[in-house]
């Protein structure tokens, strides 16, 4: 765990590989049913044009391209001979069968060593997960499926115009689990309309459920969605920074300790943004929340004693 508080993704990697690997963003020119009138439209209320990948290379570029030439920065960088291929932008099962299937294939290059592909829980289908676990059990290569929820809180869903529940995401979970892939939970934990027994409801449900990683992220708001212009006009309070370092700590001792924490806070460009990170860089909040959990003796997994028949634990059986 890092510095005794988490299990890092960092960490995890190195002791599964022998050493560093490094995530190889891909962006695809790709349409999202909650954008394009298949379930909704707008999106998501705090999702921006670029879909989280503002710090990719242009989606005009190959796969191959585009993969080369990062692979090249991170090679001269900082030595890396691994890497992962990590389909980024919006959901990268929402296109046609046989050009997901070419696009996973353009990605499985020798030096990559897993495939990790961004999605949302109601674009999951069999056939594509198969198509996957047969590509994980014939190339030996692990691959995780990255599922956004963002909340447990079925109001909250509603209200960022999510465009489906919680009943899609466990459905997506457990398809998942069938084919033997790994699965990535992102989460936002200061949403507005969550409190604390949201954020702890949902490190209960992603233990239960045995996903395997999670990413955290802080609510940041870009210029001309929905939420900014909410924000704007007084229609919503932003929690405080103290509030999520809090909220944080809360999620972390009641998730399960084996589950890989890929990030505790996210990253987001300055440029277009009109709130981001309580306008601190993301290690520093990143490094409070580590030393307020050393100084107060804490760790993850802490409070991970709610499963497997509780109530019975009493009779030793």
């Amino acid at each position: 765990m890092r510095n005794g508080v988490y299990r890092a993704y960092s960490d995890y990697l190195i002791e599964k590989y022998g050493e560093k690997v490094y995530k190889l963003p891909i962006k695809l020119p790709l349409a999202c049913p909650n954008r394009d009138g298949n379930i909704s439209c707008g999106g998501c209320t705090f999702c921006g044009e670029e879909g989280g990948s503002f710090e990719n290379l242009p989606d005009s570029m190959s796969i191959a391209a585009q993969l080369e030439e990062n692979k090249d920065l991170i090679r001269r960088k900082y030595k890396a001979e691994k890497f992962i291929a990590y389909f980024q932008n919006f959901s990268n099962t929402y296109m046609g069968f046989e050009t997901f299937k070419s696009a996973i294939l353009e990605a499985l290059q020798p030096d990559i060593v897993e495939i990790s592909i961004s999605t949302r829980p109601d674009c999951v289908r069999d056939n594509y997960l198969q198509f996957l676990s047969d590509i994980k059990y014939n190339r030996g290569i692990d691959i995780t499926i990255e599922l956004g929820l963002q909340t447990v809180n079925y109001h909250s869903l509603r209200k960022i115009n999510r465009g489906h529940g919680l009943a899609e995401f466990i459905d997506a979970v457990l398809m998942a689990k069938r084919y033997g892939l790994r699965v990535c939970t992102h989460m936002i934990l200061n949403l507005p309309w969550d409190d604390l027994e949201d954020v702890e409801e949902g490190a209960r449900i992603l233990s239960a459920l045995g996903v395997d990683e999670v990413k955290l992220h802080s609510l940041y708001l870009m210029e001309s969605t929905l939420m900014a212009a909410q924000y704007a006009n007084g229609e919503l309070q932003l929690h405080s920074r103290d509030e999520y370092v809090k909220r944080v700590i809360a999620f972390l001792e009641l998730l399960d300790p084996e589950i890989v924490v890929q990030r505790i806070i996210g990253r987001a460009p300055e440029k277009g943004s009109v709130f981001v990170n309580w306008q601190e860089s993301w290690w520093k909040i990143r490094d409070e929340i580590i030393h307020r959990m050393m100084e107060e003796n804490t760790r993850q997994g802490r409070r991970f004693d709610y499963l497997d028949g509780k109530a019975l634990k009493i009779f030793n059986l």
